[in-house]
């Protein structure tokens, strides 16, 4: 006998006997052991090469969907899914070059958060406002000023609610938005900062309602939100405060429904919202008040639905909402508007969705909103667009489909911000490649026509299982072989369904999934495919069900899913298939329900998926199974919902799923669990959503799956953890 079989004899015994003390030294050696024998199973093998790769493991990227497959070859990370976009890792604040839509300026000090408004400093940095607690490594608390190179600035007055927005004038600058206490002082949603020292004047209007717009004039500060009383009086949803004291003047248009923004120009103030009725007069969402009496101008676009945004550039209002009238013409959400008469000009972008903020410098307008198409163009969230024929011009920093809250152009950059967490990312149709060590995109871009599920690395290539039926430009039905420098090979299995999950051995690539027919054979659900040929070979374990899990060992294939024969045997979503016969052995641990991973570590099978009973005992969504007997042992996690992914490292295993507690703690969707307790330890990088496939790199944990933020950070998609602690890297 082996030494490592003699090992895992003493392993069993071990536990048999319950006695853990022997059980920890019997399976640290075993552990070793089988990492270094060369008996395990391909799968193995590679997480081993994984984990051995990779001294230096950068974070820091995102996609705009969800990413369901990973691996990693040569320190580059390959990722499949349903995405379209992946990008840097920026924070919530971005700085664009004007012309390029490329970064000018990285934020060194990235928002962890959101940004709902910025402002230049005057000194070629930007005030940032918003929500959020962290800037780069610092405590920010909705509160930041960043310089010209993008680092974070000493001042940090801190507010307690959201920052909406702020103005400068002289020697001060005002912040509106919804806190109460800004700077360690009372003030309600509404105040302003001496620039040159920093900090908090006496003025203090005091709004009963947020703050979302302020613009000084002269000795007069113009606000807007949803307040009904502010500088002193009752005012309803905007008003202009003396400068000074900071009470309300007498000016009072009186809007009688909500008001989203305004702009100044001369003596007129333009307003835009939801309001049938301002100045004393029947206006329909859009409206010119005089900036002295308060009263509606004659000036009337009448727009038949809700005006977001307004901008004025010389003798042009352009607008933005949800309307699709205006001005006395048809205008898709967008639209151009004659200061003298009020109606539309010709100029006619034609948004499909709702616009919400504008700002114009020079001969472009920049437009954020919902929109898909604009300007005659794919344009996603953001826009430049000709002042002169609204066409979009090539400014393109490809969004990740997530808000953009606010705009601000200082020369040649433009600051945006939003609810993102990365900006100006690369178009990547559901597959892309990360190198690890730089931390970047790379140029592979094989062009999947639908979504990826799985993904496995030989030698030279880069085997991808899906639903997918075009890639490259080629016909691929939902199986295809890419090499290393993007290119899809002649490899052609075609199968006629949904391929779930894929495995290398032995020369063949074993694949599990829907399908009826691949690799020009029948085959139910489970194939042998010959890695020169792409042709299936004469293993058929038929399984009459859905294949999700596969794991090559010692000449056995380990096999999960939803089928209840395999192999030609009753077999209740587990088992184990001679990987020269296609027949299944004797083991049977009869799981209940769907098993959706696997993880052979010596003599134990660790399953998960959403069964509540497997190897005859009681056991949700997650056991430890004898690969000799298909009992299920006493290390018992206990999930509270279905196990997507389950991998190993040292003495514990990393699962990610859908589960909100395991373990016995409360872990969202990922957690590091004891190998012999069965407990959850302290790392927890808590994710935002379903996590689903976790790899163990030696110095960082690497996970997939559909959240929107992770270890701390508002990642999306794909996330890069310290092994240690559980954060995400930068």
């Amino acid at each position: 006998m082996s030494l490592c079989g003699a090992l895992s004899g003493m392993y069993n015994l071990a536990r048999k006997l319950k006695c853990p003390g022997l059980l920890l030294v019997v399976l640290l050696i075993v552990v070793g052991c089988s990492s270094s024998s060369g008996g395990n199973s391909t799968a193995n093998q590679n997480a081993a090469s994984q984990a051995a790769q990779s001294q230096i493991v950068k974070g820091g990227f995102a996609t705009n969907g969800n990413v369901k497959a990973m691996v990693v070859k040569d320190d580059v990370l390959y990722i499949g899914g349903n995405f379209t976009v992946v990008g840097p890792y920026t924070g919530a604040g971005v700085i664009l070059n004007a012309t390029t839509a490329e970064t000018s300026v990285t934020v060194q000090a990235k928002i962890h958060g959101s940004v709902h408004a910025v402002t230049p400093d005057g000194n070629g940095g930007f005030y940032v406002g918003g929500q959020f607690t962290t800037v780069g490594s610092s405590s920010r608390t909705n509160l930041a000023r960043l310089n010209s190179n993008g680092g974070l600035e000493s001042w940090d007055p801190g507010a307690n609610g959201i920052v909406r927005c702020f103005e400068i004038s002289g020697n001060k600058l005002y912040v509106g938005g919804e806190f109460t206490t800004i700077a360690g002082q009372a003030r309600n949603r509404i105040a302003a900062f001496d620039i040159s020292t920093g900090d908090l004047t006496a003025w203090n209007p005091g709004s009963n309602g947020p703050i979302e717009k302020i613009i000084a004039s002269g000795s007069l500060i113009y606000v807007g939100g949803n307040f009904n009383s502010i500088g002193g009086q009752t005012r309803t949803r905007i008003a202009s405060l003396d400068a000074v004291t900071g009470n309300a003047t007498a000016w009072n248009p009186n809007p009688n429904s909500l008001l989203d923004d305004f702009v100044i120009s001369g003596t007129t103030v333009y307003v835009c919202g939801n309001f049938t009725n301002v100045g004393g007069q029947a206006r329909n969402r859009i409206a010119a008040i005089d900036a002295t009496s308060g009263s509606a101008t004659g000036w009337n676009p009448n727009a038949g639905g809700r005006v977001y945004t307004i901008e004025v550039s010389g003798a042009t209002v352009y607008a933005g909402g949800a309307f699709t009238s205006i001005g006395g013409q048809t205008r898709n959400r967008i639209a151009a508007l004659e200061t003298s008469t009020g109606n539309a000009t010709a100029w006619n972008p034609d948004s499909d969705g709702s616009i919400f903020g504008l700002a114009v410098s020079g001969t472009t307008l920049y437009a954020f909103g919902g929109f898909t198409t604009i300007g005659g163009q794919s344009r996603s969230r953001i826009v430049a667009l000709d002042v002169s024929t609204g066409t979009a011009t090539a400014w393109n920093p490809h969004t990740l489909g997530d808000a953009v809250n606010a705009i601000s152009i200082s020369g040649s950059s433009v600051f945006v911000g939003g609810n993102f967490s990365t900006f100006g990312g690369y178009i990547r149709n559901r597959l892309a490649a990360i190198n690890l060590t730089s931390g970047t995109v790379t140029t592979w871009n094989p062009d999947a026509d639908q979504a990826v599920h799985s993904l496995a690395a030989s030698a030279n290539s880069i085997f991808a299982a899906g639903i997918f039926t075009q890639m490259g430009g080629q016909t691929r039905n939902r199986i295809a072989e890419i090499g290393l420098n993007g290119s899809v090979t002649s490899w052609n299995p075609d199968a006629n369904n949904t391929v779930e999950t894929l495995v290398i051995d032995s020369g063949n690539l074993y694949a599990g999934g829907l399908f009826t027919a691949i690799g020009g054979q029948t085959r139910n659900r489970i194939a042998a495919i010959d890695l020169s040929s792409g042709l299936a070979n004469s293993w058929d374990p038929n399984a009459s069900s859905v294949v999700y899990a596969l794991q090559f060992a010692g000449g056995l294939v380990y096999v999960g899913g939803d089928f209840t024969t395999i192999g030609g045997q009753a077999r209740n979503r587990l088992a184990i298939i001679d990987a020269s016969t296609g027949l299944a052995t004797s083991w049977n641990p009869d799981a209940n329900l769907t098993v959706y991973a696997l993880h052979k570590v010596s003599d134990t099978v660790y399953a998960g998926g959403s069964f509540t009973t497997i190897g005859g005992q009681p056991r949700n969504r997650i056991a430890a199974i004898d690969s000799g007997t298909g009992i299920a042992s006493a290390w018992n996690p206990n999930a509270s919902s279905v196990i997507n992914s389950i991998t190993g490292r040292g003495n514990n295993i990393y699962v990610g799923g859908q589960f909100t507690t395991v373990g016995g703690q409360t872990r969202n969707r990922i957690a590091e669990i004891d190998l012999i307790s069965g407990l959850a330890t302290s790392w927890n990088p808590n994710s935002g959503g379903a996590v689903e496939k976790i790899i163990a790199l030696e110095n960082a944990i690497l996970a997939c799956g559909s959240f929107q933020s992770i270890g701390g950070l508002y990642l999306r998609g794909v996330g890069v953890l310290n092994s240690s602690t559980g954060a995400a890297n930068e």
